[in-house]
């Protein structure tokens, strides 16, 4: 006889499996075979995540269209099956199968644009976090302040592109007023991607703060991301700009 947490798992895998059998038995439903109740489930557990992927990725879904997205999102339910309660979590994956995906050959923005969805979707749902201690920066003796690592908000997320993917993501914003033509040829987006209290803003960088807060966000110390951004700008002043990031609540603590 199947434990309940057997049963558990064979009945999750059945739904993910059009073609599995033996679960229809073991279920009971008043006017329905067991294998119907059972393409119940199926249908609305795959209907509950596409529309989740649709409210998490609405600009991909206006760029492939309706029917491709659900293609896509079928795809992708199966390859990827939700591993968390929370779902939140469902989805960020999607960029690297877009990008991979048949017939997006004709559109190779797809993978940065979703990934820019993406960026904004965890951000939006990211903790707060407190300004920087200034005072307790200032406590740091200054022959070690190489050696800081900051951090930067945990609702701020990076993004570099050869697309203008922030032009293409507004010009497919429902309330958009322009003609929506996009020049690819325009050049590369920097973004930062951050929260500021429930507003979620995207900011173009240049090359230097791009390359600073990179180095900050991997983990990298002050000398090494001051390092990075001078190797991209030679005229970058590191100062200025970690003041600025503090001041904006881009930088939030750091660590020896």
């Amino acid at each position: 006889m199947l434990t309940l947490r057997e049963l558990q798992l064979d009945f999750a895998a059945q739904v993910y499996d059009d073609e599995a059998r033996g679960m229809d038995t073991r279920l009971r439903a008043n006017g329905l075979t067991g294998a119907r109740r059972l393409q119940v489930y199926r249908n609305n557990h795959l209907s509950s995540l596409t529309e989740a992927l649709h409210a998490v990725y609405p600009v991909l879904h206006r760029l492939v269209g309706e029917k491709f997205f659900e293609h896509l999102a079928t795809h992708y339910v199966r390859a990827y099956p939700s591993r968390c309660g929370d779902l939140h979590e469902f989805g960020a994956q999607v960029p690297e199968l877009v990008s991979a995906f048949p017939g997006m050959e004709a559109l190779p923005y797809v993978r940065d644009v979703a990934s820019l969805e993406w960026s904004y979707h965890e951000v939006f749902h990211a903790a707060e976090h407190a300004p920087l201690d200034v005072a307790r920066l200032a406590s740091i003796a200054p022959q070690r302040y190489g050696e800081l690592k900051f951090s930067m908000h945990p609702a701020s997320r990076l993004l570099e592109s050869p697309y203008p993917v922030l032009r293409i993501w507004q010009a497919n914003q429902p309330d958009y007023g322009g003609d929506g033509v996009v020049d690819l040829q325009t050049g590369a987006n920097r973004i930062l991607v951050i929260r500021r209290a429930l507003d979620v803003e995207f900011e173009l960088l240049d090359r230097g703060d791009h390359a600073f807060l990179s180095a900050l966000r991997d983990g990298k110390d002050f000398t090494a991301a001051s390092d990075a951004a001078s190797a991209v700008q030679s005229d970058f002043d590191v100062g200025a700009a970690l003041q600025d990031f503090v001041a904006r609540l881009v930088v939030v603590d750091f660590a020896l």
